[in-house]
């Protein structure tokens, strides 16, 4: 059955980075492009990142532009979010998720939370 494991969050300080890892499993991986998504309290959830199947495109939400980059391994089915000069208003929940060309059912990880702070 399909999984995607989230995992690398933690409590890190206004300006700091973290990388954030998915690792799936029960899928064909290297066919579909990969989102990132993050949920933060009482809010909506958001899509961050989006990288294609072969990892040669990617887009951002204009609230994390030039501080996130988003990478995968087709070999290690797992795909990453790296994030830089980290603020307050990226503290959430980030789950990753399967994107184009998968349809439904819609599959979600347990996610991980990611918490910026002094």
């Amino acid at each position: 059955q399909v999984q995607l494991v989230e995992s690398g969050g933690g409590l890190v300080q206004p300006g700091g980075s973290l990388r954030l890892s998915c690792a799936a499993s029960g899928f064909a991986f290297s066919l579909y492009a990969m989102n990132w998504y993050r949920q933060a309290p009482g809010k909506e959830r958001e899509l961050v990142a989006v990288i294609s199947s072969a990892g040669g495109s990617a887009h951002f939400a204009d609230s994390v532009k030039g501080r996130f980059t988003i990478s995968r391994d087709n070999a290690k089915k797992t795909v990453y979010l790296q994030m830089n000069s980290l603020k307050p208003e990226d503290t959430a929940v980030y789950y990753c998720n399967i994107g184009p060309p998968w349809g439904s059912p819609d599959y979600w990880g347990q996610g991980t939370q990611v918490t910026v702070s002094s």
